[in-house]
């Protein structure tokens, strides 16, 4: 859906919403894996981020290489300025903030960017800093606490959307504060049914 929105297929003007859905998944699955391994005692911060990077960072960096190979033969020397800022903002893990400052998702000159997909990964990548860090706190009284908590997260991250949104939808729809939520959804979902007895 996303990439029909993108190439303007008639009938998928809300596309983008599975960037949305994508968020919520990700949530699951990341506070799944982190939950399930502190339940067992055997989470690794470390093994978990080189798992994130190996997934990640080859298929960024073939992106980015290719785009930057192409930026520097077709793009002007202002263009190839601006280019350069969402280079480092990929590589700081704050892209979303850099497209934000620099321009808005759905205008015209954004369909210029090479990099402007990586905003949502820089999103999820803050998330990636911010949910292990927290499990991990939690776990060392009580993971059960965790639900609680991240329900509290929740309402305020969708709260503090609902209230940007109108006066700087732009900001609301980059930030990681106010797209928490959707992540957080999804862990809501995996923290409950992890608290849940299976059934065969």
């Amino acid at each position: 859906p996303v990439v029909l929105f993108h190439a303007g297929v008639a009938g998928a003007a809300g596309g983008f919403v599975g960037v949305d859905v994508f968020f919520v998944l990700s949530g699951y699955l990341i506070t799944t894996i982190i939950a399930e391994d502190l339940s067992r005692k055997r989470f690794s911060l470390r093994r978990f981020y080189e798992r994130r990077f190996r997934r990640i960072f080859p298929a960024l960096f073939a992106v980015t290489l290719v785009s930057s190979v192409a930026a520097w033969w077709l793009m002007l020397p202002f263009d190839l300025r601006e280019y350069g800022k969402s280079v480092i903002g990929v590589a700081l893990f704050v892209s979303n903030y850099i497209f934000y400052r620099e321009t808005g998702y759905f205008q015209t000159s954004s369909e210029n960017l090479p990099l402007l997909h990586t905003w949502s990964l820089g999103v999820e990548e803050q998330f990636y800093l911010m949910m292990p860090a927290l499990l991990m706190l939690v776990a060392s009284l009580a993971l059960r606490r965790a639900l609680p908590l991240v329900a509290v997260l929740f309402m305020i991250s969708l709260v503090a959307c609902i209230s940007t949104q109108p006066a700087r939808p732009d900001l609301a729809f980059y930030s990681i504060h106010t797209r928490a939520w959707e992540l957080l959804a999804g862990s809501l979902c995996a923290l409950w049914l992890l608290d849940r007895p299976q059934r065969s």
